[in-house]
C-alpha cells in the first residue's frame, strides 16, 4: 500500500478539510451516477423511479413556477418552532434528572414509557383534541423528540465529573449554584450535540405531521403528488428535506465550534 493510501485509510487518523470535501462530493457523485445509469439502462421503472435529471428539472419548476418556496418556509417554521418548544422543556428537565437522583427516580419511569410509544399513533387523538389546524402537527413533532431528548441530556449530565461537583460543595456553593455554575457549563457542549441529533429526528416526522389535514408544507406537496403518481415531485420533496437537514446539521456543528472552541483545540 502506498504512502498516500496509508494516509487516507489510517486507523483513527486525522482527516484533512480537503479530504472531507472530496469524499463528500465523491459519494454523492457515485450515488447519482448509479441512479442515472439504472434509469438510462432501463433497470428501473421511470414512472416509479424517474431519472435524476428529471427530478432536478421538476425541483427547479417547483421553486420557480409553483411557489414551493412558501411550502419550504412553512415546513422549516414548523420544525424549528416545535423543536424550540421541545428543547425549552427537555433541557431543564434532563439536567435536573441528571443532577438529582430523586427527580430521576420520579420522572424517568414516565419518560421511559413515552419513549417507546410511536408518535404517529397519536394522530387520531390529536385530531380529536386539536382539530385540523397547526396544533396537532406541532404537538406531534414535539412528542416525536422530547422524551428522547430528555433522556440524552440526563445521560450527558450524569457524565459531568464528580470532582467538579465536590469542589463546588467544598467551596460552600449551594445546590442550585452548583447546578448553575458547575454542571450546566460542563454539560452544555453535549446538550448542543444532543439537540443536533434530535433535530434530525424531528425532520423525519415532518412528512407524517403534514399528512394531518394539511394543505401546505413539503409533506402536503408530496401527498398531493402521490395522488397523481408524480414521483418526480415526491423525490424533489425528499431531496429538499435532505438538503435542509444537512444545512442545519452543518449549522449546529459550526455553532458547537463557535461556542466551545476549546474542545476543538483539545482534539487537534
Amino acid at each position: 500500500m502506498s504512502g498516500k493510501s496509508r494516509q487516507w485509510f489510517a486507523v483513527r487518523g486525522p482527516v484533512t478539510a480537503t479530504q472531507k470535501i472530496v469524499s463528500a462530493l465523491l459519494v454523492w457523485a457515485i450515488f447519482f451516477a448509479a441512479w442515472e445509469f439504472m434509469s438510462f439502462a432501463g433497470l428501473v421503472n421511470p414512472l416509479l423511479v424517474p431519472p435524476p435529471h428529471k427530478v432536478v428539472a421538476t425541483l427547479v419548476d417547483l421553486f420557480v413556477n409553483r411557489g414551493f418556496t412558501g411550502d419550504v418556509a412553512i415546513s422549516v417554521g414548523r420544525v424549528m418552532f416545535s423543536f424550540a418548544i421541545a428543547c425549552a422543556i427537555a433541557v431543564p428537565l434532563g439536567v435536573l434528572m441528571g443532577v438529582f437522583p430523586s427527580i430521576e427516580a420520579f420522572l424517568n419511569p414516565f419518560v421511559s414509557g413515552w419513549r417507546y410509544l410511536p408518535a404517529p399513533s397519536f394522530i387520531p387523538i390529536l385530531l380529536m383534541w386539536f382539530g385540523t389546524g397547526e396544533a396537532p402537527k406541532l404537538v406531534l413533532l414535539v412528542i416525536g423528540v422530547i422524551f428522547f431528548l430528555i433522556t440524552l441530556i440526563m445521560d450527558h449530565t450524569k457524565e459531568v465529573r464528580q470532582e467538579l461537583i465536590e469542589t463546588g460543595m467544598t467551596l460552600g456553593a449551594d445546590r442550585m449554584t452548583i447546578v448553575r455554575t458547575v454542571v450546566v457549563p460542563a454539560v452544555l457542549p453535549n446538550i448542543l450535540v444532543a439537540m443536533r441529533q434530535m433535530l434530525a429526528v424531528s425532520w423525519t416526522y415532518l412528512v407524517i405531521a403534514e399528512i394531518v389535514a394539511s394543505t401546505d408544507g413539503i409533506g402536503a406537496m408530496m401527498m398531493r403528488a402521490r395522488r397523481f403518481l408524480h414521483t418526480d415531485e415526491i423525490m424533489s420533496g425528499i431531496i429538499v428535506i435532505g438538503v435542509l437537514g444537512i444545512a442545519l446539521d452543518i449549522l449546529f456543528r459550526y455553532l458547537h465550534a463557535w461556542f466551545f472552541p476549546y474542545l476543538s483545540k483539545s482534539k487537534s
